[in-house]
């Protein structure tokens, strides 16, 4: 099949590499054409995934015509500032035919709405998310994970399976598309708690609290929205949370670390040529919540501390 990834971030090579392990013909398309020259002449991704040889296989370009031609399916991997913008330029290239699946784990701050959302109003069909706790640094090496793909449509959840599965990539499919968007936003902004925290100096009790009641606001934010609660028990909730809270790749919980040990947001992300997703989202996330007279009393202690209107010690206390 021929896939295109918009998107040339660590996620996005990551599954350009899993697509061509299972002998699809793979295209990936990034926006910088400094990093995708580089790419080319290194078969290295220096910037988003450095240490990762690609194979001579997967095609890359920074030309929207050249990445859209012959497309069946569109893979949307870019961060989510950057979503609407990147789907309203690929729009007109889009066949009517082509299936899209969304990776992209976020909010948008025009709408409030999910990702998901956003694509079906832009390109006017339904859309597949994939999601779950999947490091592109480990799935770029074949270190075996599984991910969640959701659609409200199950033939097109399991053909998607079908395009991404393989003995170490395990996909399983879910028909609850807000529940699965929602684990993946939020987590991310938990996981710079969990980072506050270890920056303080605190221990396993301290993550294992934030870890737990984090996943309680998840819940009651996602039950109020009509995602399936049994959804935050599984890969694209829970197993989510789990890997982005603990794991070294973690970017939000990197930056929560060095909030934490009392770096300022702009030291933290001028420092960082990837977006960090729980940052932009945070804010995002409570203006739902109030919009839906919902508590959610440790993603707003978050917001406080990245707008540096509480200290991360007061904001643990």
């Amino acid at each position: 099949m021929n896939v295109t990834i918009i998107g040339d971030g660590g996620w996005g090579t990551a599954l350009a590499l899993i697509l061509d392990r299972n002998k699809h013909n793979v295209k990936v398309w990034g926006p910088f054409e400094k990093n995708i020259s580089s790419i080319q002449e290194n078969f290295e991704n220096k910037v988003f995934l450095p240490g990762i040889k690609l194979p001579k296989s997967i095609k890359w370009t920074s030309d929207v015509i050249d990445a859209s031609s012959n497309a069946y399916l569109f893979v949307f991997v870019v961060p989510s500032r950057f979503y609407r913008s990147t789907l309203d330029l690929f729009s007109p290239y889009i066949s009517n035919e082509a299936l899209v699946v969304s990776a992209t784990k976020g909010f948008d701050d025009k709408t409030l709405s999910t990702m998901s959302v956003v694509a079906e109003e832009i390109l006017k069909r339904s859309i597949i998310v994939l999601s779950g706790p999947s490091h592109a640094e480990e799935a770029a090496k074949g270190i075996p994970s599984a991910v969640v793909v959701a659609s409200k449509n199950q033939n097109d959840a399991e053909l998607i399976q079908d395009i991404f599965i393989n003995k170490i990539f395990r996909v399983y499919t879910s028909n609850d598309v807000i529940g699965v968007e929602l684990g993946g936003a939020l987590k991310n902004i938990i996981a710079i708690a969990a980072g506050i925290s270890d920056g303080l100096g605190f221990g396993d009790n301290t993550k294992a609290a934030l870890m737990t009641r984090g996943l309680a606001e998840m819940v009651r934010l996602g039950k109020n929205l009509g995602a399936n609660i049994d959804t935050f028990s599984g890969l694209s909730g829970i197993g989510d949370l789990m890997v982005t809270c603990m794991s070294r790749h973690s970017r939000n919980r990197a930056a929560g670390e060095k909030l934490g040990k009392g770096y300022s947001l702009n030291q933290i992300t001028s420092n960082n040529s990837m977006v960090i997703e729980g940052i932009d989202n945070c804010k995002i996330s409570l203006m739902i919540a109030q919009k839906n007279n919902i508590s959610l009393p440790i993603i707003e202690k978050v917001s406080l501390v990245i707008s540096n209107s509480i200290t991360p010690k007061e904001a643990m206390m």
